[in-house]
């Protein structure tokens, strides 16, 4: 792997954890369930995508399998809890 090529993946990481970090203060802090909803959805697509980096880094298929994982998983959960948010009930 070329040398820049290493520092680009590593700030990329860098900055998909800042954007983590910045999720999990509105995850936090938010004033509405809907805003907590989008910093959790903002959460694992920040994890999916630094999984994706990361199996590009060490050059392993085993990252890229993760992050399908956690994008299924995030989005199973996004529809439940926007389905709990609308009608107060998951299951019907």
């Amino acid at each position: 792997m070329k040398p820049w090529f290493y520092w680009i993946l590593a700030l990329s990481l860098c900055l998909l954890v800042a954007a983590m970090g910045c999720a999990v203060l509105r995850l936090l802090k938010g004033p509405h369930a809907q805003d907590r909803v989008l910093a959790l959805d903002c959460m694992y697509l920040n994890g999916m995508l630094v999984m994706l980096v990361m199996g590009i880094l060490y050059d392993s298929t085993s990252y890229f399998e993760a992050a399908l994982l956690i994008a299924l998983f995030g989005c199973v959960g996004s529809t439940a809890m926007a389905k709990f948010l609308l009608r107060g009930e998951v299951i019907e």
